[in-house]
């Protein structure tokens, strides 16, 4: 008689590999959000001109998406672990396939608007509950793998969706309605999956009683490290995705929405190798490496704008993508590793909201100083103030996540 197969935490080795099916199939819906998150950002100039809105209204239309996003998060997270992922995931999705049709459809600023806000709403679903579900389906065995393959799995979304905007937006004459045509497939797609996703549900059947996202004291430090390094990336990115376009057009004189789109991929596909490159790093290592990325970064931004060197820009934006990849990795290692499981999408939620905080305000304070002092100043004035932020911040975490 044959032996019965051993198990590993439970599970069979086909049990295995069935739980890394389920963890990228998770995987391919945050791809998918964060792919019609960024696709509008070759597209902004456009509509900057058919619609007739100053840098200050564009980088206010950028940050209600942040704002959606930071709404949901306070309580999606809760959600998600107390109701499980899927009746949170499915709505998440429904609301990005709205943002899709009002983005197909635009033509007023409160359109654009609202379907920002609705794209940030899916967004807050999907890194809360979205991310935890990568972890929840890879298992006790492979909690890093799977803060990787999520962490990947953003960035991955965030560079895909702006490189064929701005591919289409080169190519078609009209580019707009297929843009979000594609874009509307690939979230159908990622609607079947949510509905897939098996139930998962805190140990306490109790109700709900909503409030700020919990962290357990014991885990606030590991969170607070994340942010003291993830926020300054993707402040950096943040300022890419809303004016970088009009910076290419405006002060170096390129007016290409490929170029544009082809940046931003750049950027996030520069935050996809870096992590697969550190994986093995110490944590404490890998926040000092974002802090230093973050900060060649803003020098590199001061130097396109005052040499008007295009090239400088295309280095900003790819250690941009760098301090946030490094950041986001760090902070998902530290959540994965040790938050508890029926904690970790409002530790995930934490995170995203202390990251986004900044992302949300200094663009928008940048875009508003353009419109007063111009683009030159205003541009060195966030790299100046956001450097200085990252090397203190990452000098922080690396000493508090080397002695946790």
């Amino acid at each position: 008689m044959s032996q019965p197969s051993v198990s590993v935490c439970g599970r069979t080795p086909s049990g295995l590999r069935f739980s890394s099916a389920r963890m990228w199939m998770a995987a391919s819906m945050v791809t998918a959000v964060f792919m019609l998150s960024n696709s509008p950002t070759p597209l902004y100039v456009r509509w900057q001109a058919q619609l007739g809105f100053s840098s200050g209204t564009l980088t206010v239309i950028f940050a209600l998406y942040i704002a959606g996003l930071l709404g949901t998060l306070l309580v999606a997270g809760q959600l998600s672990d107390h109701y499980g992922r899927k009746p949170v995931l499915i709505p998440g999705l429904l609301a990005a396939l709205a943002a899709c049709w009002l983005f197909a459809h635009a033509d007023s600023i409160a359109m654009l608007a609202l379907g920002r806000l609705l794209s940030g709403v899916s967004v807050g679903v999907i890194v809360s509950a979205g991310m935890a579900a990568v972890v929840d389906a890879g298992g006790i065995e492979r909690k890093s793998t799977a803060a990787l393959l999520a962490s990947v799995a953003m960035v991955l979304g965030a560079g895909l969706g702006p490189l064929w905007a701005g591919a289409a937006a080169q190519t078609l004459a009209r580019p707009i309605a297929p843009i979000f045509a594609v874009e509307a497939v690939v979230l159908l797609a990622a609607l079947g999956v949510a509905l897939r996703v098996p139930a998962h549900r805190a140990p306490t059947r109790g109700p709900l009683r909503l409030r700020m996202p919990h962290v357990p004291a014991a885990n606030r430090l590991h969170v607070l490290c994340g942010i003291a390094t993830f926020g300054p990336g993707i402040t950096a990115t943040s300022f890419v995705l809303a004016l970088g376009p009009s910076l290419l057009a405006r002060l170096l004189g390129v007016r290409s929405p490929s170029l544009a789109g082809a940046m931003a991929c750049a950027m996030f596909f520069t935050a996809v190798g870096v992590q697969f490159l550190v994986r093995k790093w110490p944590v404490a290592r890998i926040f000092r490496a974002s802090a230093a990325a973050t900060a060649v970064a803003m020098a590199s931004l001061i130097l396109a704008i005052h040499a008007s060197f295009t090239p400088a820009l295309i280095v900003a934006a790819l250690f941009a993508g760098a301090g946030q990849g490094l950041g986001q990795l760090g902070g998902l290692m530290l959540i994965g590793l040790n938050v508890p499981d029926h904690n970790r999408a409002q530790a995930n939620a934490v995170l995203n909201i202390g990251g986004y905080i900044p992302a949300g305000l200094l663009p928008v304070a940048t875009g508003y100083l353009i419109d007063a002092v111009g683009l030159a100043v205003a541009g060195t004035a966030f790299a100046l103030v956001l450097g200085t932020i990252a090397l203190a911040g990452g000098a922080w975490a690396g000493r508090r996540a080397a002695g946790a």
